[in-house]
């Protein structure tokens, strides 16, 4: 799980759905679809609760390798 400080300092490096998107070769909708059904969670920022993507767990679905929440 990430941590908050390790966003804010930069640590974690977030993606917003579009660029996220682009990287997998996927539609926005598709990404929105995969963290409702738990497959690619986003992280929530702000008062809209715009979706964030880490850049590892993008990197993890290009590279064929499960995510595991747990």
């Amino acid at each position: 799980m990430y941590n908050l400080v390790q966003v804010m300092t930069g640590k974690i490096k977030l993606l917003r759905i579009k660029e996220a998107a682009e990287l997998l070769s996927v539609n926005p909708q598709t990404l929105r679809r995969w963290d409702n059904e738990g497959r690619l969670k986003a992280i929530r920022i702000g008062k809209r609760q715009d979706r964030r993507y880490k850049l590892e767990d993008i990197q993890k679905i290009i590279d064929g390798k499960r995510i595991n929440y747990e």
